[in-house]
């Protein structure tokens, strides 16, 4: 089995209008049935949602031998889009991983982009 990077981006306007508090409490309840989906078929390795792109630091080397730190606040890249949160599974191939993010984005309603890992497999 290969391992996939299914990342969902997030950014202005990329699900359409704030969703309500019952609307939220539906997404997040079908996202809990489709973990559970994910876990029970052993596909799920690790997910995770992450904070605003605003609060990322970068660190990056700096000087002439790269060896000094500089660190930055905000996102490294300048984007509308970032990535929100992210699921890494295991499937047999990028067909399977596929089928797994359409169902995700059937509930979230934002793109997700899936990605294997170089020369990682089970």
């Amino acid at each position: 089995m290969a391992h996939y990077l299914l990342s969902v981006h997030t950014g202005p306007g990329s699900a359409g209008e704030p969703p309500t508090a019952e609307q939220m409490q539906d997404t997040m309840h079908r996202m809990s049935r489709l973990e559970d989906e994910l876990k029970s078929s052993g596909a799920w390795l690790f997910s995770g949602r992450l904070a605003e792109a605003d609060t990322a630091t970068v660190v990056r080397g700096a000087g002439p031998d790269g060896t000094d730190v500089l660190t930055t606040d905000g996102p490294y890249l300048e984007s509308k889009e970032h990535i929100g949160g992210f699921y890494v599974i295991a499937a047999d191939d990028l067909d399977a991983a596929l089928g797994w993010a359409a169902k995700v984005t059937a509930i979230i309603g934002a793109p997700i982009e899936v990605r294997p890992f170089a020369g990682l497999s089970t």
